[in-house]
């Protein structure tokens, strides 16, 4: 799949936007089969709930094991993190000198983002080289209010 998206493409970023596309497509059908095998057709309306939704549920079935930490920006209340020390999808690539600063992880992020936009928490996600691979998603504004109305009950 890395070999498809780098045929096709000139740079890095456009690499790991890519990368991201095709993580999408994962996404947006892991949202459908897991709200219905796990969550027995409920929908999580916190946003806390759909984060530790995808650190646990959604992480066991694609790899098998939780996410290593969740954590929440302290500068910006719009930023989440999740941290996975090694990914699956970084283990048995390797990157050729000249593209460096890939990161794979970017599928992952594709497949992060589309769950989210599927859970109605439209947000945008990247992959980042830091502690391992964080996945830093920035939620709108719009999800961040309605998160406080919702709490606020």
């Amino acid at each position: 799949m890395v070999q498809y998206c780098q045929n096709r493409v000139y740079t890095v970023p456009d690499l790991q936007n890519k990368l991201s596309e095709m993580g999408q497509h994962v996404g947006i059908r892991m949202v459908d089969l897991l709200v219905l095998r796990e969550r027995g057709f409920k929908r999580e309306i916190k946003l806390l709930s759909v984060l530790i939704f995808i650190k646990a549920n959604l992480w066991k079935n694609l790899f098998g094991k939780e996410a290593d930490k969740l954590e929440h920006a302290n500068d910006d209340e719009r930023i989440y993190y999740i941290i996975e020390k090694e990914p699956l999808v970084n283990r048995f690539i390797s990157v050729p000198r000249d593209k460096g600063s890939l990161n794979c992880a970017a599928f992952v992020a594709g497949i992060i983002e589309a769950v989210l936009n599927g859970c109605n928490f439209p947000a945008k996600v990247t992959a980042h080289c830091h502690k391992g691979t964080t996945f830093m998603m920035k939620f709108d504004e719009a999800v961040i209010a309605r998160d406080k109305t919702v709490e606020g009950r």
